[in-house]
């Protein structure tokens, strides 16, 4: 019976060259892989799942695909592949799906949200025109405008959804809109976006006024690093074009200008540099994290933007609509596209993560001086209880960071050391300190490698960007550092693909400042070995801002560790319940001066008090899941996991059995409790039974069966069963034996035919097809070793 692929080859690929698209500029794209497949914890290890792909995208030119193809079996009706055509064609942002069973061919034109059988699949053209009208881009140059590509000499394509947004805002911005936003997650490709929007309009020669001229760009920030790096990296192509006001230094004759609100705005010292332009210099601005300063209503920043009110405006943000940011989406509008961390987590563009809630006794249950206490300055520590959110701010306790700092080494030490690590201080004295304390405990690394810690704060100017270029690079290794300490420099604008950790040492009272500083470590560097990072959190933001109903993004694993003044952890009674509740309620920093706490006065001296003395405590060693939808934490342990995974395939252990007999149905229940993170060597070494045959240990943990080890079900078969063996020719008789040792040995990887047969003391019995004649050929011999299997799980 002809299948889909005998379905694409006879009729799909054919009608679809008939009606022109496989000639250029048009093109056919064959099972065309859209995403690259979540990332999925699995052991100590990662594996990915698979990627989504599509029967036929079909490209009006490079960067415009129109629509989607989805093919199905002649045998099948041909509605009954276009709900799935459908949904693709949403995920991919196309207009116009088709199903086929290479019968017929059913339509779906989002336009007029109608489903019809036509004769035939629409030339290029015909869709383009209809595509045209649709979007209201009727006229001709507007249509020509449209399709002006983008650069494809920087070496990489648009990933689907940057396509999407790509398109979105110069359709936008060629229909004459005035304010855009989009929202994508860190690490999904925001300036790649930037750019390939400048570069496609500049391309065109779009202006406001129609001159014939490329229009003048500003790409605006409020930090050099988020615009010295486009500049210098991604914006490259755009050559002399490419100009940075500073210094007060002001050019008109240049198309694309990179500028920070500090180089522009109005000071004490001078009137704002943005005035020597005049307000309709600029056709297009692109604000980057516009959700921070220049579109709140109450910021000084904001005159710019409202200076240059004729130019289209395009903000750009990380972060989904909030109170902390709701200005940004008044001021532009409502996102003309979103794509979100979960999304890019569930595609496998961003990396999932490992959350280790680490925790000492004074953050748990607070700290309070002795009385009289004087710091290190001789002043007395005025009599209160200090919280987390107090820590660095109000009072510096150093054996809480040089805790924190052993803590920290202990984690390289088992993880690796050379792993790439943001720690993210309170403020720089603490970045400064947190250096120290890490130099004090690693001397060896730092004697083979006197850059593996650097501060890079705003006081380390050009020699802390220098420490940052080289955390970046990907090729520089003798003289990288490993782990920076910072503060507040490093939560956004920083592309550090190789990032293996990010250490939280103090408090995040936002949920926007979070997803920046998690998304220093979500890129994917999979020819790195980076499929994955660490969440260290020292101060409980991770854990609690995972649980905020908001969020959209969830750890692979989360643990909860906690740790004595030597970093060290233990697993004594579990953390009690008010202390950490108060934990996880605290605020952001700045909200100890506003309960009332004392602070030292600047003018009196050093601005909060330093105790050096005290002894941090232990408390307890919590693990926490995601629980079946996705957002709330729950407590629960690896084993427990399994067993509901277990329960969830099959409700009792005899179905159980049935499964596992089958070596077929064994290997797609593995692949299925695979692909939900569970990993057998992980599980045996966690329940320790490292002897136990995976069928035992999931019964065991699943369904409370009575656990036996491999060898008491081996040994079993050969007594209960000898008129099996005895079947067979005694050289027979013994590879079964040997594979029956093999099995005891190492468990279920030694049933794989052929590959089995090449091992000793297998081999001895001859080439593999000498041992597959010794069971009279292939067949006889994948039964017997299929019947072994079946004996062995019987009982």
């Amino acid at each position: 019976m002809p299948n889909e692929a005998d379905t694409c080859r006879r009729f799909v690929v054919p009608a679809l060259t008939l009606a022109g698209w496989d000639s250029a500029p048009h093109e056919i794209g064959e099972q065309r892989t859209v995403t690259d497949g979540r990332i999925l914890p699995v052991g100590k290890g990662f594996m990915r799942k698979p990627a989504k792909r599509v029967d036929y995208l079909l490209f009006f030119n490079r960067d415009l695909p129109l629509a989607v193809v989805e093919a199905k079996a002649s045998a099948k009706h041909v509605a009954s592949g276009m709900q799935q055509a459908r949904e693709y064609a949403e995920f991919l942002g196309l207009r116009f799906a088709y199903a086929t069973n290479g019968r017929e061919i059913m339509e779906y034109d989002a336009f007029r949200g109608s489903e019809d059988l036509v004769e035939c699949f629409p030339t290029p053209d015909e869709l383009w025109a209809r595509y045209r009208i649709g979007t209201g881009f009727v006229e001709d140059e507007d249509a020509r405008k449209l399709l002006i590509p983008g650069n494809h000499a920087i070496g990489k394509d648009a990933r689907y959804y940057q396509r999407i947004a790509i398109q979105r805002v110069v359709e936008g911005v060629l229909r004459g809109d005035r304010r855009l936003l989009l929202t994508m997650a860190t690490g999904t490709g925001k300036t790649f976006v930037a750019f390939q929007i400048c570069w496609r309009l500049w391309s065109a020669r779009w202006n406001l006024r129609g001159e014939h001229r490329k229009p003048r760009i500003l790409f605006l920030a409020d930090r050099n690093v988020l615009v010295d790096d486009p500049k210098d990296k991604m914006f490259a192509p755009f050559g002399d074009a490419r100009f940075k006001i500073e210094g007060g230094e002001v050019v008109h004759s240049r198309e694309m200008y990179f500028a920070i609100y500090q180089a522009l705005a109005e000071d004490e010292r001078r009137t704002g540099l943005y005035r020597e332009f005049k307000p309709d210099f600029f056709d297009l601005i692109l604000v980057d994290e516009c959700h921070r300063g220049s579109s709140r209503t109450d910021s000084s920043w904001r005159e710019i933007l409202e200076y240059f009110e004729p130019a289209v405006q395009v903000g750009l943000t990380a972060t989904p609509l909030r109170e902390d940011n709701r200005d940004s989406y008044l001021y532009f509008g409502n996102p003309i596209y979103e794509y979100n961390l979960r999304q890019g987590i569930e595609d496998g563009f961003l990396a999932p993560y490992r959350v280790h809630r680490v925790i000492s006794d004074w953050d748990a249950a607070g700290w309070r001086p002795d009385k009289d206490m004087l710091d290190r300055y001789g002043r007395q520590v005025p009599d209160d209880e200090y919280q987390t959110k107090d820590f660095e701010h109000v009072v510096a306790l150093r054996a809480r960071t040089e805790a924190i700092a052993r803590h920290l080494s202990d984690f390289l030490r088992k993880e690796g050391r050379k792993d790439k690590t943001l720690v993210f201080c309170v403020d720089q004295e603490h970045a400064l300190e947190m250096r120290k304390a890490l130099i004090d405990l690693n001397q060896d690394m730092v004697a083979e490698n006197p850059n593996w810690v650097c501060r890079v704060t705003s006081d380390e100017k050009e020699i802390g960007r220098g420490y940052l270029g080289k955390f970046q690079d990907l090729d520089t290794t003798d003289t990288t550092p490993v782990i920076l300490t910072t503060s507040q420099m490093l939560t956004t604008g920083v592309d550090a693909p190789t990032c293996k950790n990010v250490v939280l040492a103090r408090v995040v009272g936002s949920m926007s400042e979070f997803k920046q500083i998690i998304g220093r470590g979500t890129r994917v560097r999979d020819d790195y070995g980076k499929l994955w990072f660490n969440i260290l959190d020292y101060t409980g933001s991770a854990t609690r801002l995972f649980a905020d109903k908001d969020f959209d993004g969830e750890p692979a694993r989360v643990t909860e560790e906690e740790m004595n003044t030597q970093g060290v952890v233990e697993h004594p009674a579990e953390p009690d319940d008010e202390a950490e509740s108060a934990l996880m309620a605290s605020d952001s920093p700045g909200d100890a001066v506003a309960m009332g706490r004392l602070q030292p006065d600047p003018a009196d001296g050093p601005r909060k008090f330093y105790v050096d003395g005290g002894e941090v405590r232990i408390i307890g060693h919590l693990v926490y899941e995601i629980d079946p939808d996705g957002r709330q934490l729950q407590v629960a342990s690896y084993t427990e996991y399994a067993a509901r995974k277990v329960r969830s395939l099959c409700p009792n252990s005899r179905e159980l059995r049935s499964r596992w007999a089958d070596p077929r149905l064994r290997q797609e229940t593995i692949e299925l409790l695979r692909g939900a993170g569970i990993d057998f060597e992980e599980l045996a070494a966690t329940a320790e039974q490292p002897e136990s045959d995976p069928f035992d240990l999931l019964c065991h943990l699943a369904f409370n069966a009575p656990l036996r080890t491999r060898r008491e079900r081996a040994q079993r078969l050969r007594s209960d069963r000898k008129d099996f063996f005895d079947r067979y020719a005694p050289e027979a008789r013994k590879v079964l034996e040997e594979l029956l040792d093999k099995y005891t040995e190492h468990g279920l990887a030694q049933f794989v035919l052929p590959d089995i047969l090449q091992i000793p003391p297998i081999s001895k019995h001859g080439q593999t097809g000498e041992i597959i004649q010794l069971f009279g050929g292939a067949a006889p011999l994948r039964e017997a070793v299929t019947n072994l299997q079946n004996l062995l799980y019987a009982a």
